[in-house]
């Protein structure tokens, strides 16, 4: 991910104008829907990432969310939350859930920013270095769980080899 040049001041209102200098300095695909909405499409080792950002200016927060491309069916939702048990652990920042309706796991993170004229470009730019991070992180945990009928221990256990040396 490209950032952009911290010695300039990018606070704003709004944080979705921060948000589209990120995705244009990265060339991603997006739609500004509004001025409380926007959808990137981010290039993934594993997939696609489908992101989303809502600004609600009455609560003075930002709704973040990273979809992956990948549905789950009714028959494995007990396995796969079992599995977001043992993946939301792990993390620092955000979790990962279902989007029920449409069967969807993705990343989710709020940022407050009541009081403040708007979030600094590194607060933007970690949220969706972040995001992009477990996702790909953990992409194969849910894979291994969805398309491959593993237990969530089994998914954990092969997705978290870390590769030593180089090739």
């Amino acid at each position: 991910m490209q950032n952009l040049d911290s010695t300039q001041d990018y606070r704003t209102e709004n944080p979705l104008d921060i948000v589209e200098q990120i995705v244009e300095i990265n060339e991603w695909m997006f739609d500004r829907r509004s001025d409380q909405e926007m959808a990137v499409q981010v290039p993934g080792t594993w997939c696609d990432y489908s992101l989303y950002f809502a600004w609600n200016e009455e609560m003075e927060a930002l709704h973040f969310t990273s979809a992956f491309d990948m549905r789950v069916a009714d028959d494995q939702k007990s396995r796969v939350f079992e599995l977001l048990a043992r993946v939301n652990d792990r993390l620092w920042l955000g979790h990962f859930c279902i989007w029920d309706s449409e069967g969807l796991p993705m990343f989710r993170h709020a940022l407050p920013l009541r009081g403040a004229r708007g979030p600094a470009i590194e607060q933007m730019e970690d949220l969706v270095e972040t995001a992009i991070i477990e996702c790909e992180r953990f992409y194969p945990a849910f894979q291994y769980v969805i398309w491959g009928g593993k237990d969530a221990d089994d998914a954990i256990s092969s997705a978290m080899i870390d590769t030593v040396g180089e090739a």
